[in-house]
């Protein structure tokens, strides 16, 4: 394969990938759907062989999973591998939160204040799409000030990775809306207040596991419900 030749398979990849990310994560593709190789590479107008290479990079970032005598389909959301990962975001968030509370200039925290006060008005919307894009950009904002470049990058895989679920958790619980708003105001006058660097860390992790437990519970009562 020439250069040219391996370009445009990349590109096409990176085309097929992106395409089904953005479907699965606006959940036009919803959890359990399967994914037909072919038909979407029809769909694309390329060859199956990209189609395959974003299907295999959604499924390493937890997208996708492959189910035996099913093939490839739309993850599903699993209350304790959900619950793990949002304890390990919590811990990651409230310990970037508090090592940048000190550095985080004025600028940014009335950044901070202004995407809250909107995240404000996408609760009362109900949008859990656009709530939660704003969520991880309020958290971003606070986390931001760290000098820790390796945790901050940590931070990002993770976000990215819990997009769709994170999505999920806020459709599932609609009064951790309000809740995390009401949240995020208090975070803020600790962080401008100058409080002690435990307490913004104990506050702002606590306030990730919230909305962690009420999307398990949501969930598992939805398992139940299910069952009988």
């Amino acid at each position: 394969m020439t250069a040219a030749q391996d370009g445009a398979a990349s590109s096409k990849s990176e085309i097929a990938y992106q395409h089904l990310r953005e479907r699965i994560v606006a959940r036009s593709l919803v959890p359990g759907e399967r994914l037909v190789l072919e038909q979407i590479a029809r769909e694309l107008d390329m060859s199956v062989v990209p189609v395959r290479e974003a299907v295999r990079r959604l499924e390493a970032e937890g997208y996708v999973d492959y189910q035996r005598n099913v093939g490839a389909q739309v993850a599903s959301i699993d209350p304790g591998q959900y619950l793990s990962s949002m304890e390990t975001l919590a811990l990651l968030e409230g310990f970037a939160t508090a090592s940048g509370a000190a550095r985080i200039s004025a600028a940014e925290l009335d950044r901070a204040r202004e995407l809250n006060q909107e995240l404000k008005r996408k609760a009362e919307q109900g949008d859990a799409r656009a709530y939660t894009e704003l969520n991880r950009e309020f958290h971003r904002t606070l986390c931001g000030a760290s000098a820790n470049a390796h945790l901050l990058g940590l931070l990002e895989r993770e976000w990215s990775r819990l997009d769709l679920i994170r999505r999920s958790s806020f459709a599932l619980v609609p009064a951790r809306y309000t809740e995390s708003y009401a949240e995020h105001e208090a975070l803020l006058q600790l962080v401008s207040c100058g409080a002690a660097e435990s307490i913004v860390e104990n506050f702002a992790r606590e306030h990730t596991l919230r909305t962690a437990r009420a999307a398990v519970a949501a969930l598992r009562s939805a398992e139940e419900g299910e069952k009988s």
